[in-house]
């Protein structure tokens, strides 16, 4: 803490902004842009005010001495996923799956298969980091070793966010008050900045637009979908993203895939969409409850994709006027 005192609480504020929530905490206003050093601003606190709140300046600084540490302690031990590897377990019938894959940062891995054919299933145990203890004895490992219990069921180390079909908010706040929330428990530094950025993104991504000010609860199912995949880029810690039915969403997914993977996570992407399981880097096909199959995209393949872009964007085109109550011709 000796450090710590010397510096202005300008400088302090920027580089440790949790900071500024222990002293609301106690009831203490801290300016931003206060130039005097930490040690000053707790000596020049009176007496009146330390007894209003409470506590007295030994006990204060105590405080904050033990709440600095834990919060150090906590964002030093941030953990960094390079790869997670998934090594089958058996089918429905009971046959073994025998593979092992081992996906890393920035890679695009694609789930196809039948509707009930198990994709939600393999989604499941990666999120649960299972070890042989779901239905299908499937383990998964992190770095190469196995997960540490907290990993696995501890919210506050969650290493996977799962981006679900359906998304519904229930809060009471706008698109700008939700995202600062979030921004703000995730300790960003220049929050007002981050929150633009995700909320420029989430446009780009959505098929209609939306402003800051439009209530979460007013999102369409596209809306929520952009807004979430754009937080999560930019805000979650997960660096494993599971999603599932991207497709369905009624967003431009081809963007939505190349931020997740500018921002270096590991994408697992359940998926119909032929567009997408092409640009995966591998696609698991998924038959009878298990892997039956490991492709890796061919450059043939990866050829046919702007045929099959320019088809889409034609269907999109299309859907867009009916939309618009034109008559198609």
């Amino acid at each position: 803490m000796s450090t710590i005192l010397k510096e202005p609480i300008s400088k302090i504020i920027i580089e440790k902004p949790y900071l500024s929530d222990f002293f609301e905490s106690y009831g203490i206003t801290v300016d931003k842009n206060d130039e005097r050093d930490l040690d000053t601003f707790f000596n020049e606190l009176s007496e009146d005010l330390l007894e209003d709140v409470g506590t007295t300046l030994s006990d204060l600084k105590k405080a904050f001495n033990e709440y600095l540490s834990a919060m150090e302690e906590v964002l030093e031990n941030d953990f960094q996923v390079e790869e997670i590897t998934i090594i089958g377990g058996f089918n429905k019938s009971n046959e073994p799956e025998n593979f092992e894959l081992t996906i890393k940062k920035g890679d695009v891995v694609c789930i196809v298969g039948p509707t009930g054919s198990g994709k939600s299933r393999l989604l499941a145990d990666i999120e649960w980091m299972a070890q042989g203890d779901t239905p299908t004895k499937r383990k998964v490992l992190i770095n190469g070793e196995k997960p540490k219990k907290e990993w696995r069921f501890s919210t506050e180390h969650k290493l996977v966010a799962q981006l679900s079909q359906n998304m519904n908010f229930v809060m009471d706040l706008t698109v700008e008050e939700f995202v600062t929330l979030h921004a703000e428990s995730r300790f960003i530094q220049d929050v007002d900045e981050k929150v633009n950025r995700i909320i420029e993104e989430a446009n780009k991504l959505a098929g209609e637009q939306f402003t800051k000010d439009t209530p979460v609860t007013a999102l369409s199912g596209g809306q929520s979908r952009s807004l979430m995949i754009a937080d999560t880029a930019f805000l979650s810690k997960s660096p494993i993203i599971l999603i599932d039915e991207i497709e369905n969403a009624g967003i431009d997914r081809k963007k939505a895939l190349e931020l997740l993977v500018k921002e270096e996570k590991i994408v697992l992407m359940a998926t119909h969409d032929p567009i997408l399981a092409l640009m995966g880097d591998k696609r698991l096909i998924i038959k009878n409850g298990g892997v039956a199959k490991i492709i890796e995209s061919s450059e043939e393949e990866k050829a046919i994709l702007p045929e099959l872009e320019a088809l889409d964007n034609k269907l999109l085109e299309l859907r867009n006027r009916l939309r618009n109550g034109e008559v198609l011709k």
